[in-house]
């Protein structure tokens, strides 16, 4: 009986140790750590390969686990120290996880390679460990609405890639650190756009060293603590600043005289606080759309002159002791957008008159507790209009509406799209689209807005767009979203809560993965409301309880009993797989080393197409047929590799042919490395290859049509598309994307290698799509760097420090990135008439002037007349992509978030089309022929 045990106990540990090599040890052993500290894991985590046998909510690359995103699935439990072990992780998600108590491990400084730390509303507690001030590649923190408590480490301050620190909604006490020489600080966080601090109990002052002018922060939300002390001068140098908030502290003292220079403001939040001297110079800031510098106590002074000048003002708010007297300026009534004007508690006097002058968008004009004892124009005016305890009101038998204490609620509820309602059953919610599901629930917190009408359905309805848009681009399986407004807190200081419900296309519930991407998009901020509109938000995921659950494994009783079973029949099948993989490797090195491709069943080829790894093996008669024997009409460029041809399947579908010359064939190992690459990459970045022919000694790529050809054709003016500054923003931003994939992503990373405009394609919207594979190298290691005997791609664009040491990795495509951007700037080659266009723009520019002194490099087809928002911003990040040595360039993922803020400063949804950023794009193309050249030659 002793011996069967043995026997049993030792077949187990073969069985589970040859399948667990499948993924690295220590990884598995952190997660079962992990596992065994919490409970409601996803029904999947059994077996012991994560990675082969596809945990829900872990991703991998190269049997490394690289990501954890486990939202609103209702973990509970704590962290457990032995996380750290997953030494390759680069993600870690665990949103909306109220159950999630507890510290977080000071071990977590460990995690070397995390980019994203995303632990938004959960209950961790204790203080921020100052070891996460290790995590030198961390590009989000966001720790908002959980409870932590104590200090903010300095230590912070070491991260110098981050993008966004968010420790909103916490209960953080104590100073805002600043470096001194000796310990880190949060001003040296020079790369930041967002410092979100608001709603702890911060105490003390906002030191003047937080800020300088080389930062490129746009958020700053320090709003409900316990500062005091005066608002630091230094805050004005801060020129990309688009939203402040300070409001709701205790800060003293004038608004500093430099505010003005914050031309990019749109909103500002001064309230509640000890403010005082003058009321601020708004003078230049004409981009302010909402201003609240109410319940401070500034001198007593006549309306400024500015205030008429702010045509993007859409909500003014003085009130409560802000002393501000005289007559009405009824001149502010004049502006286009003005929604609403709140003036109350000053002492304002004399005449209201409204006339016909007024914006046709002000819904509510709030003068209670002022002076005034005439009104002219009510008649004209259909909006709330409040004069209670005014001398108006005070005249016996004056019962006007205006006089009586009013409450208005704003509310809102998608309605249902042209369907007919159904009955749904008690746990079931009728879709918009009136389909019975379990929609994914929560709430988005804006912490401010551009607007005050809070009943206007045209923002939400915007709104609504704009998540579908961005769950669609991001291939989310959503049907359909629904926003519900009702009875908000409207008062400045607090944050507006709209509920959203998220319903699932095509089924009734939600997987455990849909589920963790939709809050991950949501956690991250990949999802970019209409900046036009809504100012930063966060979101709160409530638990989802009915998600559609995999097929549990039943691997161990399995197991169990085919050892009781038959113990030695196992022991022969282990040794037999052994012996047939050792085979099977032995063949496929034979195989490589006569023909790429004879391994392919002969004898299916014709008549149809056969699915290789999703993608189709067209024939040569196939392809003939679709081009009319290859045949003059139907060529559409030509190169140095062959000739391209325009096609059409049966389906009417449209495709291009790249067939090579006979004397200029690839080799074989690269005409079968681009097959096999983009036969497992999809994203809308990268182009699509439909399939291949390789017969009769052809060699044949399949392509989707791609309308408006290559990116190089664009700029030199040979395809008669214009490119102005936001469709190059916006192409930068689509071929980032599309590398980033390649980097992070694809499985393995892959190294393009030959990034350059030829070999970015535009299609019909102006997207950009990375194209031509043949050089790209696969990243089959863990160390993400390869010493290649052969240096391939194009010079101009290739990294010297590739070139010079041969030593290929991914910042070697963050070099060629750098050039494109120069190149997208510029549209010069990269060299030419015996000029570098990096050398010369590195010895030109100046940034003392203005455009960087660049002004006779830029394209003039750019659009220089136009205000270019963000061209700096794009210098620098070109500049930085192509220093020397590599290891100070971003990675793409930086390059990315860094063209998103771009655009976002520009007024611009990152992820609206790109020919919906100008108007004329349609005029340009109305009537116009197909482009006549093609970009795959």
């Amino acid at each position: 009986m002793v011996q069967r045990s043995q026997l049993f106990l030792l077949l187990v540990f073969i069985i589970f140790s040859a399948i667990a090599a499948e993924t690295e040890n220590q990884d598995y052993v952190a997660l079962l750590s992990l596992k065994s500290m919490w409970q409601n894991t996803p029904p999947n985590w059994v077996g012991p390969d994560p990675c082969g046998k596809g945990w829900e909510g872990i991703g991998c690359t190269n049997s490394r686990v690289t990501s954890i995103m486990l939202s609103s699935i209702g973990l509970t439990g704590s962290l457990s120290g032995d996380f750290v072990m997953l030494s390759e992780l680069k993600t870690l998600d665990l949103s909306y996880n109220k159950g999630l108590t507890g510290p977080i491990p000071r071990s977590i400084g460990n995690l070397k390679k995390l980019l994203n730390l995303i632990l938004v509303g959960c209950s961790f507690s204790g203080p921020i460990p100052d070891t996460i001030g290790s995590l030198r590649q961390l590009l989000y923190l966001s720790l908002n609405s959980n409870q932590f408590s104590g200090q903010i480490p300095p230590s912070i301050g070491n991260l110098s890639s981050l993008l966004w620190l968010d420790l909103t909604d916490n209960q953080l006490n104590g100073p805002i650190p600043i470096s001194d020489g000796i310990t880190c600080g949060l001003d040296m966080l020079l790369n930041a756009r967002h410092f979100h601090l608001g709603q702890n109990n911060l105490s003390g002052t906002i030191p003047p060293q937080l800020f300088n002018s080389e930062m490129p922060l746009i958020h700053v939300l320090l709003d409900g603590n316990q500062l005091t002390g005066s608002i630091p001068s230094t805050l004005g140098l801060v020129q990309a600043l688009e939203v402040l908030r300070i409001d709701g502290n205790a800060l003293s003292g004038p608004v500093p005289s430099n505010f003005n220079n914050l031309t990019n403001l749109i909103q500002m939040f001064l309230s509640n606080n000890k403010l005082t001297g003058p009321l601020p110079n708004l003078t230049s800031m004409n981009l302010l759309s909402y201003v609240d510098i109410s319940n401070n106590t500034f001198d007593g002074s006549d309306a400024p002159p500015w205030f008429p000048t702010l045509q993007s003002l859409t909500t003014f708010r003085i009130m409560e002791n802000t002393q501000l007297q005289g007559q009405f300026p009824v001149a502010l009534f004049s502006l286009p957008l003005l929604q609403t004007v709140v003036l109350k508690k000053n002492k304002l006097n004399g005449s209201l008159v409204i006339g016909t002058t007024h914006s046709n968008q002000l819904k509510l004009i709030d003068l209670q507790f002022n002076f005034i004892h005439h009104l002219d124009g009510k008649e004209a005016y259909n909006g709330t209009l409040k004069l209670e305890d005014n001398p108006i009101c005070e005249v016996t038998g004056n019962l006007s509406s205006y006089c009586t204490v009013s409450l208005s609620n704003a509310s809102y509820l998608t309605q249902k799209i042209d369907c007919e309602s159904v009955p749904c059953s008690s746990d079931q919610i009728s879709s918009p689209y009136c389909r019975c599901a379990y929609p994914y629930t929560g709430t988005l917190f804006f912490q401010t807005l551009s607007f005050s009408d809070l009943g206007n359905n045209t923002y939400y309805n915007i709104l609504e767009k704009s998540l579908m848009d961005s769950f669609h681009s991001h291939q989310l399986p959503v049907d359909s979203v629904s926003l519900t407004l009702s009875n908000p807190i409207t008062a400045s200081s607090k944050y507006l809560e709209v509920k959203l419900k998220v319903f699932p296309y095509g089924q009734v519930s939600f997987n455990l993965t849909g589920i963790s991407s939709i809050g991950f998009m949501l956690s991250n901020q990949t999802f970019k409301p209409p900046p036009q509109l809504f100012g930063p938000f966060y979101f709160i995921g409530d638990k989802y309880e009915k998600y559609t659950e995999s097929k549990k494994s039943s691997r161990s009783s399995i197991v169990i009993e085919v050892v009781v079973g038959g113990s030695i029949l196992l022991l022969v099948i282990l040794l037999a797989g052994v012996y047939v993989l050792h085979t099977k490797k032995r063949a496929k090195r034979a195989i490589e080393h006569t023909s790429h491709f004879s391994q392919l069943d002969q004898s299916s080829r014709g008549g149809s197409v056969i699915k290789v790894k999703g993608v189709g093996w067209f024939s040569l008669k196939e392809l003939e047929k679709y081009t009319k024997h290859f045949s003059v009409a139907n060529e559409i460029g030509s190169g140095g590799y062959g000739k391209v041809y325009q096609g059409s399947l049966p389906t009417g579908q449209l495709i291009a042919i790249k067939r090579a010359k006979k004397e200029s064939m690839q080799e074989g190992l690269e005409f079968k490395t681009e097959i096999e690459l983009l036969s497992r990459v999809h994203h809308k970045n990268l182009v699509i290859l439909l399939g291949f022919c390789f017969e009769k000694g052809e060699q044949i790529l399949v392509y989707e049509y791609v309308s408006n050809g290559s990116l190089k054709d664009s700029l030199s003016g040979k395809s008669g598309i214009r490119l102005d500054w936001m469709r190059r923003l916006r192409v930068a931003l689509g071929a980032a994307r599309g590398l980033a994939y390649l980097h992070e992503f694809a499985n393995p990373p892959i190294i393009h290698r030959d990034i350059k405009s030829n070999n970015i394609l535009l299609d019909e919207s102006l997207n950009a799509k990375v194209s031509d594979f043949g050089i790209s190298k696969p990243i089959d290691d863990s160390e993400g760097s390869h010493v290649v005997t052969q240096v391939k791609g194009t010079m101009g664009y290739m990294d010297p420090e590739y070139y010079m040491t041969h030593k290929l990795t991914e910042k070697s495509d963050v070099y060629s990135f750098g050039v494109l951007m120069l190149e997208l700037l510029t549209a010069r080659k990269p060299i030419e008439h015996g000029k570098y266009i990096v050398r010369e723009v590195q010895e030109t520019m100046d940034k003392t002037k203005d455009l960087y002194n660049l002004h006779e490099f830029l394209d003039p087809a750019i659009g220089l007349g136009t205000t270019m928002k963000g061209l700096k911003k794009f210098v620098d990040l070109a500049m930085r992509c192509v220093k020397d040595p590599g290891f100070d360039r971003p990675m793409m993922v930086e390059v990315v978030k860094e063209i998103e803020n771009i655009l976002e400063l520009a007024g611009v949804n990152p992820d609206a089309n790109s020919t919906s950023t100008s108007a004329s794009y349609e005029e340009t193309n109305k009537g116009s022929s197909p482009y006549p050249g093609y970009p795959y030659s």
